[in-house]
C-alpha cells in the first residue's frame, strides 16, 4: 500500500490530463494560449481549494521547460523569498525565460514578504504565479497585484467530478485491484463539494474501509454513512471549512445570534483567519442587511480594520460584538437584488446609447450636436427634483430597485412615490 495520497497519485502532468477550468486551459483560452505561445506574464489563480491552482502551476512551468520555485506562505519568510530570488540570479543568461517561482497561499504573505517579491517581478528576474483562496484584492499589495493577473477557478462541476472519479478508478495502480459498483454519486460528489482532493479523500476513505474485500459499492446510503462516522478527520484537517462559514453566514441572514456565535466559536477554534470571518461580516452586512439598516455595513467595516490591528484572542470580542449585531439586525437584500437586476438588463441591453442630455459637452461640436441639450439641473428646482428621463428610452420606466416591508425601505418607497408618482 502506497503512504503517497491518491490526490497526488493521480495529479495530472500535461494540460491534456487536467480536469475543470475550462474557460482558462480549453483551446483559444487564456492560460491555453500562454502555453501555446509560450508568452506567459505573472498572475494569481484564486479559488477555493482543491481545484487545481498548484497543479496548473506545475504544468505551466512544465510545459514551458521553466524552472520552477515553490514556496509556501505559511512556512517561508522574507529570507526564503530573497534566497529564491538569488538563485534565480544566478541562473539568468542572454534571453533565457524567467524562472516560475509558485507562491501557495500568497494572501497568507505579510506586506514585508510581498514587498521582498516586487522588484524581482518588476524586473523580470521570476515569473510569479500565486495561488490564494481568500480575494487577492483585500490581502494582495497593491504594487505586485498592478503586475499579475488575477484568474479565478471555480469549484468543479459534476461532470468534473465524474471524470476524476472513472480516472482514478480505471488508472490509479491501487484501486484497478478493486472492483466498483458505482450505484449513487449524488451524496459523494455532494459531500466533494467541488474539491478534487476531498474526491479522492472520500474514496480512499471508502475503499479503506471495506476490510479485504475487494468489492467496492459506492451508493448515497454506504457515502453517508461512513463520512458522518469518520467526520472527525475532516474536522482535523480543515475540510469543513466552508460547510461551516456557510452555516455562519446563513445563521447571521437567519437573525439566529446563538447559533451565529456558535458557528463562529467553531471557526476561531479551528484556527480559522479572523480576517477571513471579518470580509464575510463586510459582504454580509451589504448583501443580507442592507439598506433595512445601513449602520450595519459601518459596524462590519470597523471590525474588519480593528481585526487587522488588534490580534487573537482580542479579536474573538470583537467578531462576536459585529456577528450578534448583524444577526439581530433587520434584514433586507434589496440592494443586492437590484444589482443584480441591473446586471442583466445591461448584459441585454448594453449597447442602449445614453440619452443626448444626459451626456457632456466639452466640445463646441458636441454642444452643436446636442449632447448636454435640455438636461435639468435638479438643484434649481424646488425640493431639488424635477422630473426628467435618466434611462434609455426602450427601458425607460424600468424598476431594478424594490423596497422592501421594513420602516427605513418603506420610507423610501414614500419618498419615490411622492416624487415620481406612478413611474416606478
Amino acid at each position: 500500500m502506497s503512504n503517497i495520497p491518491l490526490a497526488e497519485r493521480m495529479r495530472p502532468r500535461t494540460l491534456t490530463d487536467y480536469v475543470g477550468q475550462r474557460h482558462l486551459v480549453a483551446p483559444g483560452c487564456v492560460l491555453n494560449d500562454m502555453i501555446q505561445t509560450g508568452n506567459i506574464a505573472s498572475f494569481i489563480l484564486w479559488g477555493p481549494p482543491g481545484v487545481g491552482k498548484t497543479t496548473l502551476a506545475q504544468i505551466v512551468a512544465k510545459e514551458l521547460s521553466r524552472p520552477f520555485y515553490t514556496l509556501s506562505a505559511i512556512n517561508s519568510g522574507v529570507k526564503d523569498v530573497r534566497e529564491v530570488i538569488d538563485r534565480a540570479k544566478s541562473q539568468q543568461f542572454f534571453n533565457s525565460p524567467s524562472p516560475i517561482l509558485f507562491i501557495d497561499e500568497i494572501h497568507r504573505f505579510s506586506k514585508s514578504q510581498q514587498d521582498s517579491l516586487l522588484g524581482a517581478v518588476e524586473q523580470g528576474i521570476v515569473t510569479l504565479i500565486g495561488a490564494t483562496t481568500e480575494n487577492p484584492s483585500f490581502e494582495v499589495i497593491t504594487p505586485l497585484l498592478s503586475r499579475c493577473q488575477v484568474y479565478t477557478l471555480k469549484p468543479l462541476d459534476n461532470t468534473d467530478l465524474q471524470q476524476l472519479l472513472d480516472q482514478a478508478i480505471s488508472k490509479d495502480i491501487e484501486l484497478k485491484q478493486y472492483t466498483f459498483n458505482i450505484e449513487e454519486t449524488d451524496a459523494l460528489f455532494h459531500f466533494a463539494g467541488g474539491d478534487a482532493r476531498k474526491l479522492y479523500n472520500i474514496l480512499s476513505l471508502l475503499t479503506g474501509v471495506n476490510g479485504d474485500s475487494h468489492q467496492i459499492t459506492i451508493n448515497n446510503k454506504r457515502t453517508t454513512e461512513v463520512l458522518q462516522h469518520h467526520m472527525a478527520i475532516y474536522d482535523k484537517g480543515g475540510e469543513q471549512h466552508y460547510d461551516i462559514i456557510s452555516a455562519f453566514i446563513k445563521s447571521v441572514r437567519g437573525s439566529d445570534p446563538n447559533a451565529a456565535v456558535y458557528w463562529l466559536a467553531r471557526m476561531l477554534e479551528g484556527g480559522e483567519d479572523p480576517k477571513f470571518i471579518a470580509r464575510r461580516l463586510v459582504i454580509l452586512a451589504s448583501e443580507d442587511i442592507g439598506l433595512a439598516n445601513p449602520n450595519a455595513l459601518l459596524m462590519a467595516n470597523s471590525c474588519f480594520q480593528a481585526i487587522h490591528t488588534i490580534g487573537m484572542p482580542e479579536a474573538r470580542i470583537i467578531l462576536s460584538q459585529t456577528t450578534i449585531y448583524l444577526a439581530t439586525s433587520p434584514k433586507s437584500n434589496s440592494a443586492y437584488m437590484a444589482i443584480n437586476s441591473a446586471l442583466e438588463l445591461a448584459k441585454n441591453t448594453g449597447n442602449l446609447p445614453v440619452p443626448l442630455h444626459l451626456r457632456n459637452a466639452p466640445t463646441k461640436l458636441m454642444k452643436q450636436l446636442g449632447y448636454g441639450a435640455d438636461y435639468k439641473y435638479a438643484h434649481d428646482y424646488s425640493g431639488n427634483f424635477v422630473e426628467q428621463e435618466f434611462m434609455p428610452e426602450q427601458i425607460a420606466g424600468t424598476q431594478l430597485f424594490v423596497p422592501q416591508n421594513n420602516p427605513r425601505e418603506q420610507e423610501m418607497a414614500a419618498r419615490i412615490k411622492a416624487l415620481w408618482k406612478d413611474k416606478y
